[in-house]
C-alpha cells in the first residue's frame, strides 16, 4: 500500500491546524492567499540554448522570453541526461534509482506504483489535478498518470509518437494524433502540441468554475522526433533562414542538418506559441496574479547545436546534457527581472517546492530527496546561509545501474564526471574520472583531476555513499514493477515493446527483437489473447503464459492470431508472443489482453 496522504488541506484550515500560504520553514509563501493554481510545463529534447533569452541567435522564441523576463530563475538548474529518469524525479521529489525509473525503454521505464507524486500529494489536499502530453513512466494499470494521482489525463503511450507503443491508425502521427484521454482511446485533431494545451484550457476553465485550484501538467513530446510531421508555416520560416549560426560547426551544415534543425525549431516555436496562448488564457480568467507557472525541459538536445556554450549534448553527463532553464512567474509572489539565484538546484526540487507554494505537507515518513525553492527564488533565504550541496546524475542502458559509471557529482563549484560510454557492454570498467571548476569553467574545457585529486577523492566517496544510499531503498530495488491484469481498471491491457524485458541481446525494439512482459493477476482470469505481429511475420505464432505453451498458424496474409480462453492462475507470471521458428522468429508488435 502507499503511504497515507495527508488530511485535506481545507479542513486542516478549518480545524485552525494550518492554512495553506502560511509560512513555510523554507522562507516560502507568507501571508493567508488562497491557494495557487499551478502550470507545470516541460519540453522534450529541447535544450538549454534552444531560446531567444538563452543567446540562441536563430530561434524565435518571443513568449518564452516575456516569460523569462517575468520569472525568477535558477542559474544553474539540473536535469537527467534522459527523458524518463526526469520525469521521475519531477513527480515524487526523489532520485529516480529510488523508484525503479533508470532507462527510457523496455521495460525500464516504469515507475513504482507505490511512489508518492506531486498529483497525488495535491489531489488529496484539493486539487484538481491534469497531465496533457507526455508521461513516459508506465502505459498500464497500476503504472498510468490516472493511477498515479491525476484526475484528468490526455497522454501519447510509451517514451514517445512514432514508438512501437502506438496505437493501430496512430503510427507516428503528430497532427491527428492518436491519444488516450483517462485510458480511452481519442482520435484528436490538430497538433498534438496544441491538442494538449487546447485540454488543459479547458481543464483549468472547469476547475475554475467549480472553485477548485488545480494543478495541470503540461509535458510535450515537442521537439523530440520523429521530424516528418512539424509546424507547416513554422517550418517554412526556417527553411527561409539562414541556420548556420545555430551550427556549432557550420562547416557541417549539409541539407540534411539543416533541415533537422529546421524542424527542431519549429516544433520549439510551436511551444512558445502555446506559452503565449497559455499566459493569455490565464489573464482572460482572471487567474494569472494566483498562477504559479513553472517551465523546464527535460534534458539537453538530441543534436549538437547552439548550447549558451556549454559542453555536451541529451545523454551526456556534460553540463549541456544535463543543464535546464527553470523559469518560476508567480506576480506579487516572485520577484521579476533580477539576478537569477546562484544556488544549484535540481529536479528532485520541483515537488517540493510546488508543496510549498500550495501549503501543502508531505505525507508523514516520505523521505523526499528535494528541498523547497520558494524561499530562494523570492529572494527570501540569505544565500549565504544556503548550505552547499552536491546534485548525483547517472545514466546508462542496463538493467541495473553500475556504480561509477556514467555518472556526474554536481557541487556549487566543483564537478566529477565520468563520461563513459553509456551503451550497455561498451564500458570496460577503466576508471576516466574528469574534474572541473564550473565557476572558472562552464564549458569543462579544462580537466583538473590530476590538480586536485583530494577533492576529486571526496567527490567519488560522496558519491558512492550516494549509489548505496539509492540502491538500497526497496528490496529487489531495479527488478521492473510487474503490470497488473485482467482488473476493473484495465480490463484490456495493450501489451507493447516499450515494458518488454530482452530475450534477445539487441537493442530491444528491431523487428528480429524478443521479449517477455513481466505480468501478475490478483486472481484466477480467463483471457482472449490478440498477438499483433511485426511485418514480414510468417507461421507459426507461439505464445507462452505462465510457461504454458501454445500454437497457432499462421496465413499468409494474417497479421493477428488470437487464442481464446486462456486461463490464468492468480500470482505473478511471465508473457512472451512470437513467429516463425527458431532462432529466427520476430517478436510480437503487440499483445492485448481481454479477460473475459
Amino acid at each position: 500500500m502507499k503511504r497515507s496522504a495527508p488530511v485535506n488541506a481545507v479542513l486542516l484550515c478549518a480545524l485552525g491546524l494550518g492554512c495553506a500560504g502560511e509560512q513555510s520553514p523554507e522562507g516560502g509563501a507568507g501571508g493567508d492567499a488562497e491557494r495557487p493554481n499551478i502550470v507545470l510545463v516541460m519540453t522534450d529534447d529541447q535544450g538549454y540554448g534552444d531560446f531567444g533569452f538563452a543567446g540562441n541567435p536563430v530561434v524565435q522564441t518571443p513568449h518564452l522570453d516575456a516569460l523569462a523576463a517575468e520569472s525568477a530563475q535558477v542559474e544553474r538548474f539540473y536535469v537527467s541526461p534522459v527523458c524518463t529518469p526526469t520525469r521521475a524525479s519531477l513527480m515524487t521529489g526523489r532520485y529516480n534509482y529510488r523508484t525503479r525509473a533508470i532507462d527510457t525503454y523496455i521495460g525500464r521505464a516504469m515507475m513504482e506504483p507505490e511512489e508518492v507524486t506531486i498529483a497525488e500529494m495535491l489531489r488529496d489536499a484539493g486539487y484538481a489535478t491534469g497531465i496533457f502530453g507526455k508521461w513516459h513512466l508506465g502505459d498500464n494499470y497500476p503504472l498510468r498518470a490516472m493511477d498515479q494521482g491525476f484526475e484528468e489525463s490526455l497522454v501519447h503511450r510509451g517514451g514517445g509518437i512514432g514508438q512501437p507503443s502506438d496505437p493501430p491508425g496512430g503510427e507516428g502521427k503528430y497532427t491527428d494524433a492518436v491519444l488516450f484521454r483517462n485510458g480511452t482511446r481519442e482520435e484528436t485533431t490538430g497538433y498534438c502540441t496544441d491538442v494538449y494545451f487546447d485540454a488543459a484550457f479547458d481543464f483549468m476553465e472547469l476547475a475554475a468554475a467549480e472553485g477548485r485550484p488545480f494543478f495541470a501538467y503540461v509535458p510535450t513530446n515537442a521537439p523530440h522526433g520523429p521530424f516528418h510531421d512539424v509546424p507547416e508555416d513554422w517550418l517554412e520560416h526556417y527553411r527561409q533562414t539562414d541556420l548556420t549560426a545555430a551550427l556549432p560547426d557550420p562547416g557541417q551544415a549539409s541539407d540534411q542538418v539543416l533541415d533537422r534543425l529546421a524542424r527542431s525549431f519549429a516544433m520549439i516555436s510551436n511551444i512558445d506559441d502555446n506559452v503565449g496562448r497559455l499566459t493569455a488564457r490565464l489573464e482572460a480568467l482572471g487567474l494569472a496574479d494566483n498562477t504559479l507557472l513553472v517551465f523546464l525541459v527535460d534534458n539537453g538536445p538530441d543534436r549538437d547545436r547552439y548550447n549558451a556554450g556549454l559542453r555536451g549534448r541529451k545523454g551526456t553527463l556534460f553540463e549541456g546534457g544535463i543543464r535546464s532553464p527553470l523559469l518560476a512567474r508567480w506576480p506579487g509572489r516572485l520577484p521579476t527581472g533580477g539576478e537569477p539565484a546562484d544556488r544549484i538546484a535540481a529536479h528532485i526540487d520541483i515537488a517540493p517546492t510546488l508543496l510549498d507554494a500550495a501549503g501543502v505537507e508531505a505525507p508523514a515518513g516520505l523521505h523526499l530527496d528535494g528541498r523547497s525553492l520558494l524561499g530562494l527564488l523570492a529572494g527570501h533565504v540569505d544565500t549565504s546561509t544556503w548550505p552547499d550541496r552536491t546534485l548525483y546524475l547517472q545514466f546508462h542502458r542496463g538493467n541495473e545501474p553500475i556504480p561509477l559509471h556514467s555518472f556526474a557529482a554536481v557541487g556549487q563549484r566543483y564537478k566529477l564526471v565520468h563520461p563513459s560510454p553509456r551503451g550497455e557492454g561498451d564500458w570496460n570498467g577503466e576508471l576516466a574520472l574528469e574534474f572541473y571548476d564550473l565557476e572558472t569553467d562552464p564549458g569543462e574545457t579544462r580537466n583538473l583531476i590530476a590538480e586536485q585529486p583530494d577533492v576529486a577523492a571526496e567527490m567519488r566517496d560522496a558519491y558512492l555513499a550516494w549509489f548505496e544510499d539509492v540502491s538500497s531503498t526497496r528490496p529487489d530495488n531495479y527488478a521492473p514493477p510487474r503490470i497488473v491484469v485482467g482488473t476493473h481498471q484495465e480490463p484490456v491491457t495493450v501489451l507493447t515493446r516499450q515494458d518488454w524485458r530482452r530475450i534477445t541481446d539487441d537493442q530491444g525494439w528491431r523487428p528480429t527483437s524478443r521479449g517477455r512482459w513481466l505480468l501478475s493477476a490478483s486472481e484466477d482470469a480467463t483471457f482472449d489473447i490478440e498477438v499483433r505481429l511485426v511485418a514480414g511475420s510468417s507461421g507459426p505464432v507461439l505464445l507462452d503464459v505462465s510457461d504454458r505453451e501454445l500454437s497457432q498458424d499462421l496465413a499468409s496474409d494474417q497479421q493477428t492470431a488470437t487464442f481464446e480462453e486462456v486461463p490464468v492462475p492468480a500470482g505473478d507470471f511471465a508473457l512472451s508472443a512470437a513467429a516463425g521458428e527458431g532462432e529466427e522468429r520476430l517478436g510480437a508488435h503487440q499483445v492485448v489482453l481481454r479477460r473475459r
